[in-house]
């Protein structure tokens, strides 16, 4: 059974600004940083054997810290990445007008092919999502990887997963440096292939951890 470890980012400075991020990026926060180290304890006993991550800033600084506790090399996957969000990148939410509101939720409240000007789709997010949780089945027998990404990244490969579409309701909370666990496994009472052991633990931290832009 292949065990496959999921990580969203530490805190960044935009998180606690209420600013969209997207694919634009901002440094994390000293909270970050501190989260980043909790979830790395966390994982120490797991025997990770590879820290892959998402191209960004705010992942690839999360992912160092755990690697520097694991004794892991960092590979960057662009496929990790968070979803687009177009025109509304770098914006603070509350500065939204009601139609560029209109535009966010569409993501996030089950519309079909629903995105943002300029932004990408829920469904183009759950085809790269899968196809770099895929590349971890390749790895050598007995690995054990870690994938550090994004919050709606990482909620809609899980929700994938157990069967929604791409573009459902957004129903699941991953907080910052929360943890989760997917496996690849065959068994006679689930079903064959990627199952959802754990989501969105956050039981390492001993604070309070943003949920995208709101506590």
């Amino acid at each position: 059974m292949l065990q496959v470890y999921l990580v969203r980012h530490g805190e960044s400075e935009w998180n606690a600004a209420r600013r969209i991020q997207g694919q634009s990026d901002s440094p994390l926060t000293e909270t970050g940083k501190y989260q980043a180290r909790l979830v790395a304890q966390r994982v120490k006993s797991e025997n990770i054997t590879h820290i892959i991550t998402s191209d960004l800033g705010r992942t690839r600084r999360t992912a160092e810290i755990i690697a520097e506790v694991c004794g892991c090399e960092v590979v960057l996957e662009p496929r990790l990445r968070e979803l687009h969000m177009g025109v509304l990148e770098r914006r603070n939410i509350d500065s939204l007008t009601s139609e560029e509101e209109r535009w966010r939720k569409k993501v996030l409240d089950g519309t079909p092919g629903g995105r943002i000007p300029e932004g990408e789709s829920m469904e183009e997010l759950s085809v790269r999502m899968r196809a770099a949780l895929e590349t971890c089945r390749h790895l050598p027998s007995g690995s054990r990887p870690l994938l550090v990404s994004h919050g709606i990244a990482l909620g809609c490969l899980v929700s994938t997963i157990l069967g929604l579409p791409a573009h459902a309701e957004r129903r699941l909370r991953l907080r910052n440096c929360s943890l989760s666990r997917v496996d690849y496994q065959h068994s006679p009472w689930l079903a064959s292939g990627w199952i959802v052991e754990t989501a969105g633990d956050i039981t390492h931290l001993d604070m309070p951890a943003l949920d995208e832009l709101q506590r």
